[in-house]
């Protein structure tokens, strides 16, 4: 098994709005993405595990949602490592701008 990708979202909307647009945009995020689809999203309070579907292979994370960051963690298939940087950097791009103060609506 690989290391997992951990990606860290810093964000200044207090953790229950930070939830509620996560909650709310990360369907519409995925859909945006035409390789990619969510197969599995279980929230647990300010947590949700999930499961995706990318290119034939499956990866499995958690994200967590603090006060002032959003933390992501996603453990890919080895077949995905060779991505695992274009996949940081969207994560990381898509969830700044969901949680940014005029981003989520």
């Amino acid at each position: 098994m690989s290391a997992p990708l951990v990606v860290s979202i810093p964000h200044r909307l207090g953790r229950e709005e930070a939830v509620r647009r996560l909650k709310t945009g990360l369907g519409r995020a995925a859909t945006s993405i035409p390789v990619m689809q969510v197969e599995e999203e279980r929230w647990t309070g300010d947590s949700m595990n999930f499961r995706i579907r990318a290119l034939g292979q499956i990866a499995s994370g958690q994200v967590d949602v603090g006060d002032d960051q959003v933390r992501v963690e996603v453990v890919l298939p080895w077949l995905l490592q060779r991505f695992a940087e274009m996949a940081q950097a969207t994560i990381k791009k898509r969830g700044q701008l969901l949680l940014t103060k005029d981003g989520g609506k």
